[in-house]
């Protein structure tokens, strides 16, 4: 068909059509191939640039910016300067992106900064900033992002450890371990822990938070409509946070994350818009970057209507995780592990022999023994990509842990471990028979493992299996259950092996 359609546009018939199809086709990368071929210099195409149909200048542009013409940069970038119709202008900047524009660059800031400095007819704006975001994207992949240097606020400020619900009194009493010199107060908040100190450093290393966000204090409560969402988290303390922080002024590349019952679709006009007049109102001193960003701006649904927002400076070094350069689809969060550790702690013992017999990749043992050093440390997975993810994450953890590619099942050692500690599989596919057999024989299993008084720690949303294990079993021992997440039920398991 790619002929056809070609062939086509060079007798000039059905051209808008003709240029739909063709960039259509050229989805397929063998397709893609045969269209170049045909192409040549693209002359025929750079020709329907000067077309009197605006429709189809926006498709022959979109359709070199397809093919990847790299000598056409110079056309795109000539009919972009004299394009009249809004709603073109930008599928000449989306073709340029993946070509060289070096000699067009300061031009294209030009046009930026013109655009930025007037006033958009509200009928207007939605190409406008279709032109901004196609431009920002060039100038960003040009120039790239100018990182900004967290140097800490000069006054105390409000900020949150985000964390479960359940166990926020973990991390409470971890926040009171911190010097009274740095904290001023803290306490509890429906997401966390509150905390109020002249530096946030010393609380970063906390592992039992999921998040470090600070609260966005606005003027006025945040609607729902996006516009009015922007005009108010501008008018707020976001600049004064932003600025004090960091030692560079230029602009902060942001994303938007918006926690709300809206459909993904709204959600997403939503998004576009709120970015789009963030940008307007700072003058883009805040630009979006949703795949390359510094700061998150996040909107949290009240009961009561409007948004809650949150700050996430990615600039504060991550200090706590960065070994987990690994993980797959089952992996627990790190600070989950963290704090089932934390919750553990009581019945851990320094110098264990220990064992997690679904490892993943490694996160439980790196955690564990962070918290109460062991003396050997296993690991086990069948799935042969999280073994060696784990390898790599242990490594850079400074972490010396065996693990082994095989099936629990069939593990065998030389000698008995003091610990089993693992985020037990979750059900899936199996059926309630199929799991509760499973249960059964990880539990029979186990005992050929562990040590007599040894321990079990294990995190399940399997209550009633492990449970029914208890009771038909008399060489087991509940010692404490807790539980870390209501919503899906998911509990935190110590179990004494009495041999």
């Amino acid at each position: 068909m790619i002929h056809e359609y070609y062939k086509e546009l060079q007798n000039n018939q059905n051209i808008r059509e003709n240029l739909s199809l063709l960039r259509s086709e050229c989805k397929d990368p063998q397709a893609r191939e045969t269209l170049l071929s045909l192409v040549g210099d693209g002359a025929l195409l750079t020709g329907l640039l000067e077309s009197d149909e605006p429709k189809v200048r926006k498709n022959a542009a979109l359709l070199l910016g397809s093919l990847g013409l790299l000598q056409t940069a110079g056309s795109l970038f000539h009919a972009y300067e004299r394009e009249q119709t809004l709603f073109v202008r930008s599928a000449y900047l989306t073709a340029l992106s993946g070509m060289e524009v070096s000699p067009y660059l300061e031009a294209l800031k030009e046009h930026r900064d013109a655009l930025l400095a007037r006033e958009i007819p509200e009928n207007e704006k939605k190409h406008v900033n279709e032109e901004l975001r196609e431009l920002e994207r060039i100038i960003t992949a040009a120039e790239g992002i100018t990182r900004h240097t967290f140097v800490g606020f000069t006054e105390p400020q409000d900020f949150l450890l985000a964390t479960n619900r359940e166990q926020r009194g973990v991390t409470l009493e971890e926040v009171k371990a911190v010097s009274a010199s740095v904290r001023r107060s803290e306490k509890l908040h429906p997401l966390g822990v509150l905390v109020h100190a002249k530096d946030v450093r010393p609380f970063a290393s906390i592992r039992t938070y999921r998040e470090l966000l600070f609260p966005v204090r606005t003027a006025q409560p945040v609607p729902e409509d996006a516009v009015g969402a922007a005009e108010a988290v501008w008018d707020s303390n976001l600049r004064e946070l932003l600025t004090q922080a960091h030692r560079e002024t230029t602009p902060f590349y942001f994303r938007l994350e918006i926690k709300s019952h809206m459909p993904l679709d709204k959600k997403s006009t939503f998004a576009r818009r709120f970015s789009a007049e963030m940008e307007r109102l700072s003058g883009r001193m805040l630009v979006n970057a949703p795949s390359d960003y510094e700061i998150e701006l996040r909107l949290l649904e009240k009961r009561d209507g409007g948004y809650a927002c949150f700050l996430k400076l990615l600039s504060i070094a991550p200090g706590r995780f960065a070994y987990r350069k690994n993980a797959v689809a089952a992996s627990i969060h790190p600070a989950t592990a963290a704090m089932l550790v934390a919750l553990a702690e009581p019945y851990l013992k320094e110098n264990a022999q220990i064992l997690d017999p679904f490892c993943g990749v490694g996160t439980m043992l790196i955690e564990r023994d962070i918290r109460v050093p062991a003396r050997e440390k296993y690991g086990i997975d069948i799935f042969g990509e999280a073994i060696r993810g784990a390898r790599e994450n242990a490594s850079c953890a400074g972490e010396k842990i065996n693990f082994i590619n095989r099936d629990y099942f069939d593990f065998t050692h030389a000698y008995l471990f003091d610990e089993i500690i693992t985020n037990m599989p979750v059900r899936g596919r199996k059926s309630k028979e199929e799991t509760d057999a499973f249960y059964g024989r990880f539990f029979e299993k186990s005992a050929g493992l562990l040590k007599a008084d040894g321990i079990l720690v294990l995190y399940s949303n399997e209550q009633g299996f492990i449970r029914k294990q208890l009771r038909i079993r008399n060489d087991y021992r509940l010692l404490a259950e807790q539980c870390i997440r209501e919503k899906d039920q998911f509990y935190l398991f110590v179990i004494q092996y009495k041999g």
